[in-house]
This record gives structure tokens, sequence and C-alpha cells, in this order.
């Protein structure tokens, strides 16, 4: 089953190009100027790669981003951290610290220990355990980037937070959203991300900070389990197509959401951050990719695994999708700084595919039914 499902995966593959992935190495003496906080700047051939350091590190993104980052400037000089324990990968591929968002001196005591330049703010409560906890998610999410702003301020680094299309609400226009429109999100989650958008702004009005923000879409990663959000469904079908072959979708097959590969994510988030001061018109850009139906996705998984079957139960993350954009408008981040993304709804599908067929064992694959 397992070769003849393969058979049926290549049989579609594209002439896409996977290029290999480089890392590189530590030196002793450079993990030794990491530990003691010394600058490398001229170490190996990142001359004047900046300082990063990445909050809230271990979540979907944060690792991915890391990594993306270490190519281009450097292990050493793009430091993880989190308040949970990392895996051992995660340890051996560059260097980690404990980082709680809520102490402002220890933030401060890692910035001027390790001459942090760039801070990305991964740190949040998502919107599904934010709704169970609020005033978690005020603390969390509202204190810990009060927190940032002003460690970045003193500092003079560069900032950035990320945002969400969890940040519009049910009366934001849908088809498209612009960057610039009405907001009012219901969910403690978006209420808090329209303030962090609405305070850097204000920072880098009142305080020249360099203050940047995107608005992710939906996110599809092979490298993440589903966590049961809004947009996880594009996740959870490509499993269930491989395990099981059926599907329970949790949205009506014709709701429309705005959807991004990770890797373009990644990307899109690093050239967004290299850009120059000069390009930006606005602080905070909307970026997509795609905009799909759970219908035109499960039409194109079947190329892969053709009697894949979809049932549709709406639950109540039907509500929140329809408040969400249908499809995001970024022009703006396409003109002001170049953004382009590669991975359209097929090449996604190939890529998560030959991403997750070698993950399944044979004695899983071979559960499929015939």
């Amino acid at each position: 089953m397992a070769r003849a499902l393969g058979r049926v995966f290549l049989r579609h593959m594209s002439q896409a190009s996977f290029p290999p992935t480089t890392l590189t190495r530590m030196t002793p003496a450079a993990a030794t100027a990491v530990a003691t906080g010394r600058r490398t700047r001229g170490y190996q051939d990142f001359p004047d790669a900046p300082r990063v350091l990445i909050t809230g590190s271990l979540g979907q993104l944060g690792t991915g981003l890391a990594k993306l980052m270490r190519e281009r400037y450097g292990r050493e000089n793009v430091i993880m951290s989190d308040i949970n324990k990392p895996p051992r990968h995660v340890l051996e591929n560059g260097p980690f610290l404990f980082a709680d968002v809520l102490d402002q001196r220890g933030l401060r005591e890692i910035v001027v220990n390790y001459e942090i330049d760039w801070l990305i703010h991964f740190s949040a409560l998502l919107s599904a355990i934010g709704e169970q906890n609020v005033p978690l998610a005020m603390q969390v999410n509202i204190e810990g980037v009060h927190n940032v702003l002003e460690v970045s301020k003193t500092f003079g680094l560069k900032l950035f937070i990320p945002s969400t299309i969890g940040a519009f609400g049910p009366d934001s226009p849908r088809n498209p959203t612009p960057d610039m429109t009405i907001q009012r999100p219901r969910t403690i989650y978006g209420v808090s991300k329209v303030h962090a958008e609405l305070m850097g702004e204000y920072y880098n009005h009142r305080f020249g900070l360099d203050f940047r923000s995107l608005r992710y879409p939906g996110v599809i990663s092979a490298d993440t389990m589903p966590g049961g959000g809004t947009t996880d469904y594009a996740l959870m079908i490509f499993h269930d197509a491989l395990t099981t072959k059926q599907h329970v979708c949790y949205l009506r097959p014709d709701t429309r959401l705005p959807m991004m590969y990770v890797d373009d994510t990644l990307r899109a988030t690093v050239d967004f951050m290299e850009a120059s001061p000069d390009q930006l018109t606005m602080r905070t850009y909307n970026v997509t990719a795609m905009s799909f139906t759970p219908e035109e996705l499960a039409a194109e998984v079947r190329k892969y695994v053709p009697d894949l079957e979809v049932i549709y139960q709406p639950d109540h993350r039907q509500n929140i999708a329809d408040q969400w954009p249908m499809v995001f408008d970024d022009t703006n981040a396409r003109s002001d700084w170049g953004w382009q993304h590669r991975f359209d709804l097929p090449l996604m599908c190939e890529t998560m595919m030959k991403a997750l067929l070698p993950k399944y064992s044979e004695a899983a694959i071979d559960m499929l039914k015939e």
C-alpha cells in the first residue's frame, strides 16, 4: 500500500526543487563568546550580522525562524529563548536562554550581556488558551508587549511583534481585507494583537522605535501537529489522509480563509526585518500567499490520496472563521518592500505530502483502505 501511495504521490510531483539546508557550525571560541556575552560579529562570514533574540521561540514559528536566521547571520548570532525546557535538538543547534517576558529586568540583562540588536517577540497565549484564561492572556500578551517595547526603546533595538488574521472582527471588510480598516476583534488574543500594533506605532511615532509587525494568515507546516485552532483543519487533513483516509472538517466546505506555507511566512519575516526603514510606509502589514476553502484543499489532497473522504461538521470554530478575513490584501507589502510568495495551493500540498509521507511508518500507511 505504501508503494502504491508513493507512486500516486510521485505522479503528481512537480519539477520544483528543494534546495538543501545548511547550518553553520559553532566553534569552541564562538561558543565561549556567546556564553560570556562577548560580541562575535567578525566570526566566519557574518561580520555585519545583527545579534537576534527570539522570545517564545519553542512555538510554531520560533525554531524555524531561528534556523533560517542562523543560516543568514551565523548560528551564534541568533539566540532562542523561552520559559520551557527545550528539546535536545534545539540545544544542539545553537544558543538558548531562559527568558520570561514578564521579567523586564531579566530581559534587560539579556540585551546588555548579549548585545542584542533585534528582538523577535513570539511569546503569546493563542486564542483558544487565551479565552480559557483571560487574566493570564492579558498578563502575557499585554504586559509582555509593554516590557519588550520599553526594553527595545531603552536600548535602541529593532522590534518585531507578529499580528494575525484574528486582529480583525465581524465589522471588518472580509474580501479583501486591507491593511488599514476597522478591526474590533472579539477574542482576547485578537484584542491584544491590535493593542500591540497600536502601541508599536505609538512608540515609533513618539520615541522613534523601529517597530515592525506582520499580520500572519493561517500558517501550514509539516513540522507542527494540529492544535485545534480555526485554521488547523488545513494541517489535519494531510495527517488524516495518510492514516485513515477520512477527515472530519469543523468548517463549512465553502469557508474561505487566507493561508501561507511556513517557509513563506519565515522568509517574509526575515525580508521584512531586513527592509530599509525608508521602504516602509506603515508599521504593520498584511502578508499572504493564497486563500482557499476546505473543499478546494480536499480536491488538491485527493490528487495524492484519491479516495479521501471528507465529512463536514461545523462547530464553534465556524463562528470564528465567519468573522475573519476571507482574502488578505497585501498589496502594500508587495509594493513597499518587495514581498513575493513562492507557495501556491498545489505546491503547498505537494510539499506537505513530500514532508509527511516518510514520517508515517509502513504499518500506519498499510492501514489505509484500498
